[in-house]
Parts: structure tokens; C-alpha cells; sequence
């Protein structure tokens, strides 16, 4: 196990290395840049000023001047400087991170307490009322988009019944490090979680049902009933069991996704989080906001991807990776 998380960390560098190079490029080619957007809206701002900026951060030397310089800041853990926030991209990254951890997590959690109950009881008690049920809240919540079903919670419960808040993480009002400071972030919090986790419990159920189907005919648990093993032993013991597989080999991507579905989420509820902070880097213009974050999403992706292999030979003894 341990030559092959090494041989996996290795792979990583030269994938990464791609990366930067296609991040790098891809930012460079998307039309202007957050100094030519202040332009029209700073009236200190004028072409000769615009030249000057430009000149000094050094946004006219040639591409692979600016990718060494970039990739050099990169390896001593400087992200550069936002050119819209004036401030670090690392300190400004820093200070939005933990709300898109908490959203993450807290999405996490709802869905697979929501998922993995509804796929045992469709998987166990197929065609039966409740089963039905199941399968049509999942073609449901499969056909309705994140961002159109987070726009209805939102109407519904924080505008219409007004039960939660509608923007923000913490009311502003409360001291931090309060009990009310603390139960401020749940209450911000519950909202576009809960809208998250139910549209992204889909793949989870119908994973999770179709492995107990598969799982409870065959000949191991056939044995196992033969033998005289009550039902609930069965199902406990070798039925739930293996159809737990998948679901734990995908929790490492699940942990990846959360990112891409964090940039609906926090902008449909304004909660500060990088996933907002990405998407209005893109708006302004601010590439070196948008690069780091890519490649922090990147970087997330690989070692995603190791924690689903790693979590797989964990819970299945017969595998084993070397």
C-alpha cells in the first residue's frame, strides 16, 4: 500500500506540471484582464496609468517569462497577488476556504444520511410502495438542475416562510466566538445544504439499490439462508455489506464534486466561499485568482481519486493494492 500511494505521488507531479501549462494558457487567452475593466470605472485610471501597471507586473513579457515566474511563485507557496482585492491570493483564498469546507462536509453528511437509507429500503423491499416512492424522487431530483432547485428552496423557505436567512454565513450583528455566533453559522448553514444534499443523493440511492438487488441473489447469500441464518443476519452482515463497496470507493470523487456544486450553492445563497470567490474572478477578470483556484480543484481531484482507491482496499479485505 504504501509503494503504491508513493508511485501515485510521484504520478502527480507530471501530471500537475500539465496542468499548470493548460491553466496557464487557457487564463492568457480569455479576452482582457482586471486592470483594462478599471478603466471605465476608476476615474484615476487612464491609458498611460494602464500601460505603466501593465509594464511593472510584467504583463507584457512573453508567455513563458510569465509561466516560469508564475510557476516559481507556485513552488514557495505564493499564489501571486489579486490585482481586484489588492491583497494575497493565499490570505484571500485562506479566508473563504473554511466556509466551502463546512458547506462541503455539511452536504456530505445530509446526503449520505439521506441516500444510504432510501437505497437499502428500495434495494431490500423492491417493487413494493415504498420502493416506488424511492425510484421517483430519484428520476426527480436527477432531472431538476442544482442551481433551479437551490433558486426554489431559497423562494420557498427563506423568502416566502422566511425560516432561514437568505444570504451571508453569520449574521453580523453577533460577537464571534459566541453561542450565538455558532448556532448564526448553523442556521446560515442548514439551508443550501440541505439544497445540495438532496439533489446529489441520486447517484448514491440508485448505486446503493442496484448493489443490494445484484448482491442478494447470489450464491454466497443463497448459502448463507441455507444454512439457517436469519434474514436480518443476511442482510447486516453480507447483504449491506458488499453493496457498501461502491459507495465508499466514490467517496473520494463525491469529496471533489463538492467544489463544482460549491459555485451554485454559494452564489445562489451569497455565502462566501472560494466557490464565490471563483466565479467573480472570472467575472473581473482577476487571473491570478482563477489559476490558483483551478489548480487547487486539480489538485483535489488526484489525491480524491487516491483517497477512493485507498478507502476501497480499506473496507474490501480481498483487495489489495500494490
Amino acid at each position: 500500500m504504501l509503494k503504491f500511494i508513493l508511485r501515485r505521488i510521484l504520478v502527480m507531479i507530471p501530471q500537475l506540471f500539465i496542468l499548470s501549462i493548460l491553466i496557464f494558457l487557457l487564463a492568457k487567452a480569455m479576452p482582457g484582464d482586471a486592470l483594462t475593466g478599471q478603466l471605465a470605472s476608476n476615474p484615476k485610471m487612464d491609458a498611460q496609468t494602464l500601460h505603466e501597471l501593465k509594464q511593472k507586473l510584467g504583463m507584457y513579457d512573453p508567455y513563458y517569462v510569465q509561466y516560469a515566474r508564475w510557476i516559481k511563485g507556485l513552488l514557495h507557496g505564493n499564489l501571486g497577488m489579486s490585482i481586484i482585492h489588492q491583497t494575497p491570493v493565499t490570505s484571500l483564498i485562506a479566508g473563504k476556504m473554511w466556509n466551502t469546507v463546512l458547506l462541503g462536509a455539511a452536504v456530505l453528511i445530509l446526503s449520505y444520511l439521506i441516500a444510504i437509507p432510501l437505497g437499502i429500503i428500495g434495494g431490500r423491499w423492491t417493487d413494493t410502495w415504498a420502493d416506488k416512492m424511492i425510484v421517483g424522487y430519484n428520476y426527480l431530483t436527477y432531472a431538476t438542475p442544482l442551481f433551479i432547485f437551490a433558486l426554489l428552496m431559497l423562494f420557498i423557505f427563506g423568502f416566502v416562510l422566511g425560516w432561514f436567512p437568505t444570504s451571508g454565513s453569520v449574521d453580523i450583528r453577533v460577537e464571534n466566538g459566541t453561542f450565538a455566533y455558532y448556532m448564526s453559522k448553523l442556521n446560515h448553514l442548514i439551508l443550501p445544504a440541505l439544497s445540495g444534499a438532496i439533489v446529489s443523493t441520486t447517484v448514491t440511492i440508485q448505486y446503493l439499490r442496484n448493489e443490494i438487488i445484484d448482491t442478494k441473489i447470489k450464491d454466497f447469500v443463497k448459502t448463507a439462508r441455507a444454512k439457517g441464518v436469519s434474514e436480518s443476519k443476511v442482510y447486516t452482515r453480507h447483504i449491506f455489506r458488499n453493496s457498501l463497496l461502491p459507495i465508499a470507493a466514490f467517496l473520494g470523487y463525491d469529496i471533489v464534486s463538492l467544489i463544482g456544486g460549491s459555485v451554485f450553492l454559494e452564489s445562489i445563497y451569497g455565502y462566501p466561499g472560494i466557490g464565490q470567490l471563483f466565479l467573480t474572478s472570472i467575472m473581473q477578470r482577476d487571473f491570478s485568482v482563477v489559476t490558483a483556484l483551478v489548480m487547487i480543484s486539480g489538485l483535489a481531484t488526484l489525491i480524491g481519486t487516491l483517497l477512493s482507491d485507498i478507502i476501497l482496499s480499506a473496507v474490501d479485505p480481498r483487495i489489495r493494492i500494490e
